[in-house]
């Protein structure tokens, strides 16, 4: 404890010597670095050439008040936590002053350790504080828009709408095949918004539980029904104000979808077993790697949900359309690679980047990454060969080498190829085979009813 409190500076005020005595003595015993100031006057002129933790201060004292200097801080240091001292008489101001930005007030006489107490509090809410600015700048840095890689003539189409639509708030449908990077997308426009500093959330529709749906997305109310012990939050509050990701909104059960459309045409809805109508600000983002327009016309995706979501639509390309871009993903996954891991991997042969432009992936740039990763792993030279793709046991996503060489192949014969091929190898397992494929349990269970039902092949 005192080892961290070393490094923490705290600035006491009081206009009485011996309130700033004992205060003095009692946090450097604790191991704070503590200065003292006899008014706010002077409490100031240290604060104009030095920054602090805390600032502990009387509310009454003459001149520059506690107030006064609470503005003042908050102006030049706002990071900086504050605590009010103040007498019983004077609690209407201390409350004022949590108003205004203080962190709390104590009231005197007080102990050593019901300060002390207090300032630990306070120091804590500073330390999260910088801590969630800190992943927040983290994630910004993360999902910059130069962060997605791409010189092709398709990603900069990508790019320039990203661009345009990501400072309002207008609701985006992102398309694309499994692997493209679309959840990158909506977070890169989520983290250049205005919204930035709000909630993401993310709902994989596929996912969502029967019968815990409506829960799950608008939350429930203690008593609800059996076993809600406490209210509780749906996706929606938790975004309120941020940015609400629909993945693979394709995926989401019909009945859902018009409880879905009402919230997003009215931005409101009420808790399961609530009668507060609750209105929510959120920004709207959906994901599929369906054709929607068809699932439309064929009835299974609502007409005027499809027409809510598609205002502004983004289509990655798939990588096969993007070519180009291969060697830059390369060197950008090679280079990430090698610092997770610790290799000291100088490069990649120009043979093993031809490999990798003139190698179909079905995977897209997922795919593309995972083979990069497994190359880094187990490269035992300076730089990556195409052995170093080839060696090893290979993940269902990046079987290259095994695609049947027949000319003319169908995109519907290679997918049912690939899907049983992964069945295979993961002995029947399901959950295995579609975690590995990125696609959702009932999508695979789909494909194998329509292998089986049209096709006649009959698949554990």
């Amino acid at each position: 404890m005192s080892a961290a409190n070393s490094n923490l500076s705290i600035l006491v005020v009081d206009d009485e010597e011996l309130v700033r005595d004992f205060l003095g003595e009692a946090l450097t015993r604790r191991s704070y670095n503590v200065d003292l100031a006899a008014d706010g006057k002077k409490a100031k002129t240290i604060l104009k050439n030095e920054a602090f933790d805390l600032v502990l201060t009387d509310l009454k004292m003459p001149g520059v008040s506690g107030l006064d200097l609470l503005r003042f801080v908050k102006a030049h240091h706002p990071e900086t936590q504050v605590i009010m001292m103040t007498a019983y008489g004077t609690i209407e101001n201390a409350v004022e002053a949590m108003r205004l930005g203080a962190f709390d007030y104590i009231t005197k006489p007080f102990t050593s350790g019901e300060i002390e107490l207090i300032i630990d509090k306070a120091l804590e809410h500073r330390r999260l504080v910088n801590e969630n600015r800190f992943l927040r700048n983290e994630l910004s840095n993360k999902y910059r828009f130069s962060s997605i890689i791409g010189q092709s003539k398709p990603m900069q189409e990508v790019f320039e709408i990203m661009k345009v639509v990501a400072p309002n708030h207008t609701t985006i449908m992102v398309e694309g095949e499994s692997g493209t990077g679309k959840e990158l997308v909506a977070r890169a426009i989520h983290y250049n918004s205005l919204r930035r500093d709000k909630p993401f959330v993310k709902i994989n529709c596929a996912a969502l539980p029967e019968g815990l749906i409506e829960s799950e997305l608008f939350g429930h109310e203690k008593g609800a029904y059996t076993h809600a012990f406490t209210r509780t939050r749906g996706k929606f509050e938790q975004a309120n104000g941020g940015t609400i990701l629909f993945d693979e909104i394709g995926e989401m059960a019909p009945g859902l979808q018009a409880k879905l459309l009402r919230v997003l045409q009215e931005r409101e809805f009420e808790r399961i077993g609530g009668q507060e109508t609750i209105q929510v600000d959120v920004r709207v983002i959906a994901t599929t790697n369906r054709n929607l327009e068809e699932e439309v016309k064929k009835g299974r995706f609502r007409k005027d949900l499809y027409y809510r979501l598609n205002v502004i639509s983004i289509h990655l390309p798939p990588l096969s359309r993007r070519r180009e871009d291969i060697p830059l993903l390369t060197h950008h996954f090679l280079s990430r690679y090698c610092e997770e891991y610790n290799k000291g991997i100088e490069g990649i042969s120009e043979e093993a980047i031809n490999y990798l432009c003139r190698a179909d992936w079905p995977g897209n740039v997922r795919e593309l990454a995972n083979r990069i990763e497994r190359a880094v792993v187990l490269c035992r030279n300076e730089r990556v060969e195409i052995g170093d793709m080839q060696m090893g046991g290979r993940s269902s996503s990046s079987m290259l080498d095994d695609y049947p060489p027949i000319p003319g192949t169908t995109l519907r014969n290679l997918e049912k190829w690939l899907i049983l091929k992964t069945l295979n190898s993961q002995r029947s397992n399901r959950t295995r085979t579609a975690k590995l494929l990125d696609i959702s349990i009932r999508t695979l269970r789909n494909k194998i009813k329509e292998y089986r039902d049209v096709d006649g092949e009959e698949v554990i």
